[in-house]
């Protein structure tokens, strides 16, 4: 029988590990090889700069998404919170951590549940892993991660590598592809398909189009690489050496958002991984994303206060708000192809 560490355990790591430990990827997002033109004569003023967009029927007041992060535990509902109340306060989206932790232990339902209640009104994304669709989850416990939180929409991720390293995973993704489909058949909101960290190929983007799913959050390499995580989790030298061995894994985020928009031009495309600041975001739409996702700066903000995360969204809405004014655009489609590759 295979060892693993208690959800709420793992979870607890998790959130330490982030905060305490160097668990960056040892390549970068790519990102930093674009950059916009720069138009001394905008011909608009600043105040005209619109970042208003609609996403699954709703609207959204900047393309700034924070990406799923935790819960589980009564530090991760505080952590919840406050992100929660941020985004409510900012118009922006919000995607909670793996919901399976409440889904196989209900008492820890509040610590996700907590976002819906501060939040009436943001878009909040649900989450579980996709690989327990074969490790006996089904459409049932689809419903109920987005019921806990009265979700808008269902994000199913993909961390196969991070599975692979850490002792006990659950690696099994065999045939995965037809289960995430009929999900996607099935459940009354939008399927949203995420990697965790190391991107996405051409080949799983096609594979995930045809299955189905409204949206992919390719959450490329360059930003929080989950093997390092996993190798400072480690319960021995094996599994440590092991994990240490894929810090320099995966496909950048720049990259993955190319690839989604090679073999699936309709998609919408969330881009995380890595991102900075309002100027990746910009340069994530100019690729042809959607929203821009942070992990890393909302959860230290979000350690300190709920003021402190409003904050952070604010800074990165006004440094989107200073890209557009400066190349000389004005609504977010018009970022669409502004960015300039440089050898």
């Amino acid at each position: 029988m295979k060892k693993v560490a208690p959800i709420d355990e793992r979870k607890a790591d998790h959130i330490r590990i982030n905060l305490d430990e160097d668990v960056r990827s040892g390549i970068s997002t790519g990102l930093e090889k674009y950059r916009f033109t720069h138009e001394a004569l905008p011909e608009n003023s600043l105040s005209d700069v619109d970042l208003g967009l609609t996403l699954f029927g709703k609207k959204l007041r900047a393309p700034i998404l924070i990406s799923s992060m935790t819960g589980g535990t009564e530090e991760a509902g505080e952590i919840n919170a406050r992100l929660a109340e941020a985004a409510q306060e900012t118009g922006i989206a919000m995607g909670l951590g793996s919901q399976r932790a409440a889904i196989d232990q209900p008492i820890q339902t509040p610590t996700f549940s907590i976002a819906r209640k501060v939040a009436p009104d943001a878009m909040l994304f649900a989450n579980l892993g996709a690989v327990q669709l074969n490790y006996g989850y089904g459409i049932d416990e689809c419903r109920r991660s987005v019921d806990m939180i009265e979700a808008d929409a269902l994000i199913l991720h993909l961390n196969p590598l991070q599975e692979a390293v850490q002792e006990g995973g659950d690696t099994n993704f065999a045939g995965l592809a037809k289960k995430i489909e009929a999900v996607c058949k099935k459940l009354d909101v939008p399927v949203i398909a995420k990697e965790v960290g190391w991107g996405i190929s051409e080949r799983t983007a096609k594979l995930l189009a045809d299955c189905g799913v409204d949206a992919i959050d390719v959450a490329g390499a360059g930003g929080t690489s989950w093997s390092q995580v996993e190798m400072h989790r480690a319960p021995d030298e094996f599994t440590r050496e092991l994990a240490a061995t894929f810090v320099d894994w995966g496909i950048n985020t720049a990259d993955s958002i190319l690839n989604v928009k090679k073999v699936a031009r309709e998609m919408t495309i969330f881009a995380s991984g890595g991102l900075k600041n309002g100027l990746d975001i910009a340069k994530s739409i100019a690729l042809g994303a959607t929203l821009g996702g942070m992990t890393s700066p909302f959860l230290k903000a979000a350690m300190v206060s709920t003021e402190k995360v409003v904050e952070a969204i604010k800074l990165e809405r006004k440094q989107i708000e200073v890209v557009m004014f400066s190349a000389g655009v004005y609504k977010l489609e018009e970022l669409i192809g502004k960015a300039n590759l440089c050898l």
